[in-house]
């Protein structure tokens, strides 16, 4: 056998390991491939001054799960990322590929590649929607895009999750629907929503399940997971998901409507084909720092005639009814604005991913 092609998954946060997983795996099954993990600081913030390191525990938990984990950046012929990369010249000659771990209207991710014009990487996009937004940004012409998919979505296709699973983890009543409340932390719908959402549990089951960011302190205050570890003890039918389960799927999975604001989840609920709830916030105020718009879509207008739109709480418990017993015109939407975000629904978008990169080696 000749010298194995070495390929290193930057984990810089451990939650994009969702989005890395299925192409993980799709290289574990050949031969040919060494793969390793780097993992970043994972930083969490104490007292609201100091940042904590989670590196180490991470790294550890990767170990026991049987992955070769490295701080090594060269030597590698493939680079995976979630992100732009911050010292891209410090991984060498290497393919660097990157597959986006969320698919969210925010700009960042055009920002975050503009940023670094000296710098190729190939860019997984994951249908026509994407493709037009990179060729806007003239990244079509800066990077190698390829349209597969979105990796991430694969076992939502190939029996990768189960209803039951969540039900039995969280005793949920079957019988009941499951409604997810999934908030990104900027914009963040939290501070509306947490005052009504304990109203829908005589009907559904409500299960929270917030971003990372939520519980670091780092990025967004603690107070975000505060209001609702206060709720679910006032009203223990909110299930509040730990911040240990970093991974949101096998919940998107299960739930039959979900709401939140500017996060990826949206597009990746669209792709079950279900209604989802989108709690419009004020978008001329939502700017970065530079004045740049924070999202590149008005969240009024994002998905407008498949998703159910908000800007209250108290119209939370009408949109989860509706969401959940849509009508035809709306399940008309669903599956036309499914094909415009994904070109993939089939469960094949890693090994896609795996076959561009590929090729591009053969070059």
């Amino acid at each position: 056998m000749g010298k194995k092609i070495r390929v290193l998954f930057e984990l810089v946060q451990e939650y994009y390991w969702p989005a890395m997983k299925p192409v993980y795996e799709q290289f574990a099954a050949d031969s040919r491939y060494d793969l390793f993990v780097k993992v970043g600081y994972n930083h969490t913030r104490f007292l609201g001054i100091f940042l904590i390191r989670q590196k180490g525990k991470i790294e550890q938990k990767y170990r026991t799960m049987g992955f070769q984990v490295t701080d090594e950046t060269s030597g590698f012929d493939i680079v995976i990322c979630g992100d732009t990369l911050k010292y891209p010249e410090s991984y060498g000659n290497a393919l660097l590929c990157n597959v986006d771990h969320g698919p969210c209207t925010k700009s960042l991710r055009y920002r975050n590649l503009l940023k670094q014009p000296n710098t190729k990487y190939v860019v997984f996009a994951e249908g026509p929607y994407r493709m037009q937004k990179l060729k806007e940004y003239d990244l079509d012409q800066k990077e190698i895009v390829r349209d597969v998919g979105l990796p991430k979505l694969d076992p939502f296709f190939t029996g990768g999750y189960s209803r039951k699973t969540i039900e039995e983890r969280h005793n949920l009543d079957p019988k009941k629907p499951i409604v997810l409340y999934a908030p990104t932390y900027k914009p963040t719908s939290i501070f509306e929503v947490v005052t009504t959402i304990g109203n829908l549990t005589d009907r559904f089951n409500v299960v929270v399940k917030l971003h990372p960011y939520s519980w670091s302190g780092k990025y967004a205050p603690h107070k975000q997971h505060q209001v609702f570890e206060s709720l679910a003890k006032k009203n223990p039918a909110v299930v509040l998901v730990s911040p240990k389960e970093h991974d949101i799927m096998p919940y998107l999975f299960a739930a039959d409507t979900m709401i939140s604001e500017g996060s990826s989840v949206i597009n990746e609920f669209l792709a079950l084909g279900r209604c989802g709830i989108i709690f419009d916030l004020d978008d001329e105020n939502l700017k970065h720092s530079d004045g740049e718009p924070l999202l590149v879509e008005k969240s009024s207008e994002w998905l407008k005639d498949s998703f159910i739109h908000i800007n209250r709480a108290d119209q939370l418990e009408a949109a989860v009814v509706e969401a959940v017993n849509p009508s035809d015109e709306r399940k008309a939407a669903l599956q036309k604005d499914r094909e415009w975000i994904y070109s993939y629904t089939d469960g094949t978008s890693a090994a896609k991913v795996i076959a561009v990169i590929e090729e591009l080696l053969s070059i």
